[in-house]
Order: structure tokens, then sequence, then C-alpha cells
């Protein structure tokens, strides 16, 4: 039995991560009334009561640029974070995704004697597989999100818990005529745009992805397009690519993503975590990516598996097609949407595919992170 207050030190560093905090802390509060909360996150972890050190903004960073600017301040606050908590140490340490940022505190923290949790993988399984042995003298438990990565830490004799995935948690069944119905639209065949949200990715993607649409609609006139943006300046990037696309009948809309893809027939989506919630919402999809020639080269020679695309790491054998670098090409994209609208027996099942991954992920990740802090705080106490 955990008795007295007790100390818990966390990092997340992004908004998917701050949501995750959130989620653990709460469970834990649960337990453990009396655990105080304190390290960097966002404002969902701080409305659960995490002091925040720092905001996770300071260490959150998208592309080379990003981190060049605020590299020597990130390196200064994990030296800060070490040395804080060396001296004021922490029941348990529980670092959030962001790698390059929290194993190197971990290593750091575990070399005092301070027991480490990861809350989400790193892509170790495929790409710089060289990685684990630095994980395995950096943490004391890995919370992975799928059965997989659990099976692959096994291997090298690392502590894991899969804990599922919180979006199986979120999503319950999809309405897609609800979704329909509350964006307005028909009856007629409905395609999902989703470009990205980086910047670069969405110029290289938006072009094929416009002249695909105008080629679907040749072959379907009463198509649909449906595209949601991420931000302002992922419109703003979009448009610049493409002009304004009067002729095609587009409704754009200022996030909802999720509702977007509920509604969809099909979409085509940059790699990502779009593509996950696609499988989750039923969506049959395809994956799109382009990298600069210097990133796939060094991609092509790093990775250690074959696809892209989550789903095709969680199901028996690969079904979501994807074009990638130099296959991404509107022709390529058409012939793949038209594998799904031309063949309804392929489109029910992979739908069916995708209810099996929903219901192996949907676990209550929040609560069984919990229990395994709970856990390693009770062999403390």
């Amino acid at each position: 039995m955990v008795q007295g207050v007790i100390d818990i030190a966390i990092v997340a560093g992004e908004p998917s991560g701050d949501r995750l905090g959130a989620g653990l802390i709460r469970e834990i509060r649960e337990e453990i009334p009396q655990a105080r909360f304190s390290g960097i996150g966002g404002p969902k972890m701080a409305e659960q009561g995490c002091e925040l050190l720092y905001h996770m903004d300071r260490i959150g960073v998208i592309g080379l640029d990003g981190l060049r600017e605020k590299l020597l301040d990130i390196l200064r606050i994990r030296k800060q974070l070490a040395a804080r908590w060396r001296q004021q140490e922490p029941a348990v340490f529980i670092g959030i995704d962001v790698p390059d940022f929290n194993i190197g505190l971990e290593s750091r923290l575990k070399h005092s004697g301070i027991p480490c949790i990861h809350y989400v993988s790193p892509t170790v399984w495929a790409w710089r597989g060289y990685r684990i042995h630095k994980i395995k003298r950096s943490i004391s438990h890995m919370l992975a999100l799928f059965p997989f990565e659990a099976d692959f830490y096994r291997r090298y004799q690392v502590p894991v818990t899969c804990v599922g995935h919180p979006m199986a948690d979120e999503i319950s069944e999809p309405n897609p005529q609800s979704a329909r119905d509350a964006l307005g639209f028909g009856s007629g065949p409905l395609v999902a745009l989703l470009p990205g949200s980086r910047r670069n990715e969405v110029k290289r993607l938006a072009l094929p992805m416009v002249h695909a649409a105008h080629a679907l609609l040749a072959q379907y006139p009463e198509i649909e397009f449906v595209l949601p943006f991420a931000t302002d300046k992922v419109r703003e990037t979009f448009y610049q690519a493409t002009g304004k696309l009067e002729d095609l009948p587009l409704t754009t809309l200022k996030g909802q993503s999720r509702l977007a893809l509920e509604a969809a027939d099909v979409a085509i989506l940059a790699s990502g975590t779009a593509s996950l919630e696609a499988a989750l919402l039923r969506v049959p999809h395809v994956v799109v990516y382009r990298l600069s020639r210097l990133s796939y080269w060094l991609v092509q020679r790093l990775r250690q598996v074959d696809h892209f695309a989550m789903p095709n790491h969680l199901l028996p054998a690969p079904m979501v097609p994807e074009l990638i670098q130099d296959r991404v090409t509107p022709e390529n994209i058409v012939e793949a949407v038209n594998g799904y609208l031309q063949n309804p027996e392929r489109m029910n099942k992979i739908k069916l595919a995708f209810a099996d991954i929903h219901a192996a992920l949907k676990l209550d990740a929040d609560k069984r992170a919990a229990e395994v802090v709970i856990k390693m705080l009770g062999t403390r106490s």
C-alpha cells in the first residue's frame, strides 16, 4: 500500500503526450490521491494538477530548423531537470514520447537509482534499431501502444506492458451516416483528403492529391471531397501549392479531421497517425508520402520494415495501399481509390479487418498505464 505524499516526475513534449499525461495523472490520482506531479507538459496536464516547471513548447520542435533554434535551450532544460531530480528524488520518472529528450534524461536518472518508465515506444522496431541497447540501459519499464512493440521489447529482455492505444478508447462504433448529416453531404461517393500537418509534407502532396481528385471527378460526376485543415498555416500552404480549386466539389473544414474521416467512403492521406485513425474509424484509405531525397535515402538505409502505414503492421497481411516517394502520382492514387470504389467486397473485407484492430487496441490505456506506475510505486514503498 502506497502511503504518504508521493512525488512523481513527468515529461511530455507535444499535444499527444499532454493528453496521455493528463489521462495517466487522473487514473493514478484515483488510486493515490496524495500523488504530486511536476515536470513538463501542457494545458491538459496542468488541468489535472501537474506543476509545470516548463511548458512543453520549450522542448517541442518540428523539423531541423526548429531544432537549431531551440537546441541550446532544450539541452539546458534537460540538464536542469536532471540536477533537480537527482537532488530531490521523485518516486518515479515518467517520460512520455519525445525520445530524443526523454531517453537521455532517463539514462541520467536511472543511473542515480530513480525508476524510469517510458510511455510510447520510439520506432526502434522500424528504423535505427541500434537504439534498443541505449533504451534498455535507460529505462525500467516500457509502456507500448501496440502488441507487436511489446513482442519486440521482450526479445531484448526489456520489461514492457502493452497498454493499447488511447485513440482506440476514444473512438466508439463509427456512424458514417451521422457524420455525413453533420457535415451536410449527400449519398454520393465522398473522399477525404488529408495532406498532413507539416508544411513540407503538404507542399509535396497537395498537387498529386488535387490532380487525382480532378481525375476521379471525371469518372464519378457525383463524387465530393472533404478536406480538413489542421491549422490556418496548413490551409495557406495547400492553396499556395494548388490555387483556389473552385472547379472541384470540395468542402474544407477547420480541424474536424475525425468527423471528415468518419463520413468518408475512402480517404487519401499522408502517412502518420491519420492512417491509424482512419483504420479505427473503419475507413478504407490510401497512404501517400514524399520526403526530401536526402531524407528518403537515409530512411531507406536505416529502416527495418517494409511498410509505412501502421495498419499494415497490425494486420495479419498488408491491406492498405502505400504510395511512397516517386510512386505518389495522380494516376497511382486514382488506381488505388478505384480499387476500393469499384470493389465493394474488398471494402467490406478491410472494414472487418480494421474492426479487429480496434478491438485489439481498445484496452483502456490510461488505466493500464497507471496500474504499471502504481505497481512500481508499491515496490518502492
